[in-house]
C-alpha cells in the first residue's frame, strides 16, 4: 500500500481496533485502552438506515447512519483499541447493540489517524446494507429531516442522535465539511423553528 505503514487490527498482544462513525463516537458503551479520531476511505456516511428500536419504533422508524461505498469519499469517526481480555465481552455487547437491534454486519477497514495520516491500522466496522429489512435507502435531506424530527425510540429522540453526531464533527473535525450531515441538521432546525422549537 504505497509508503503507508499498515498494522493488523489485532496487535500489541492481540488488541482489537473498532471504528465508530455514528453513535459509537459519543457513546461506545465498552471499555477501551485508547481512542483515535480519524477517517476511513472509500465510504460515505448516510442517514439511509432505519432504526425501530434505539431512535424509532415499528410504526415510525428513525433514521440513523450507515456507510455507502464511494471510492472518492471518506468518513470521519473514532477508532477504539480494545485489549485482548475485553474483546469477547465487547463483541458480545456490540452484537446485541449493532447486529440484533441495529441490523448491521461487520467488515474490516483501514483507519487513518488524524494525528498521523501516514499510519494506518485495520479496524472492525459495523455497516448496514440494502438487503437489511429495516434499511430505508436514499431520500432528500428534507425528507430525512422530516422523519428525524418526529421519531423517538428506547435510547431517545432521533434528533438527539443527529445533534450529537454534528457536535462531534464540529468539535473534533472542524475543518471537515460533511454536506449530507449539516444539510440535514439545517433542515431539522427549520422544522423545529416552524413548530416553535428553537433548537434540536
Amino acid at each position: 500500500m504505497s509508503a503507508m505503514r499498515t498494522r493488523e487490527s489485532k496487535h500489541e498482544k492481540g488488541s482489537l481496533w473498532i471504528f465508530g462513525y455514528g453513535s459509537l463516537v459519543w457513546k461506545p458503551g465498552f471499555r477501551f485502552k485508547k481512542s483515535k479520531v480519524g477517517y476511513i476511505k472509500g465510504y460515505k456516511r448516510r442517514f439511509w438506515h432505519g432504526d425501530d428500536f434505539h431512535r424509532g419504533d415499528k410504526e415510525k422508524p428513525g433514521r440513523v447512519v450507515t456507510l455507502v461505498a464511494d471510492h472518492e469519499a471518506c468518513t470521519w469517526g473514532v477508532a477504539y483499541e480494545v485489549s485482548e481480555s475485553q474483546i469477547e465481552e465487547t463483541l458480545q455487547y456490540l452484537n446485541i447493540r449493532e447486529v440484533v437491534f441495529g441490523g448491521y454486519h461487520t467488515e474490516m477497514v483501514e483507519f487513518i489517524s488524524k494525528e498521523d495520516n501516514q499510519d494506518t491500522l485495520l479496524a472492525l466496522v459495523y455497516i448496514a446494507t440494502s438487503d437489511n429489512p429495516i434499511y430505508l435507502g436514499p431520500a432528500s435531506d428534507k425528507e430525512i429531516a422530516a422523519q428525524i424530527s418526529i421519531c423517538s425510540g428506547n435510547t431517545g429522540h432521533n434528533a438527539e442522535y443527529l445533534q450529537r453526531l454534528v457536535e462531534f464533527m464540529r468539535l473534533y473535525c472542524p475543518d471537515v465539511e460533511d454536506e449530507h450531515l449539516f444539510s440535514i441538521e439545517a433542515a431539522v432546525i427549520n422544522i423545529f423553528r416552524e413548530c416553535g422549537r428553537q433548537t434540536l
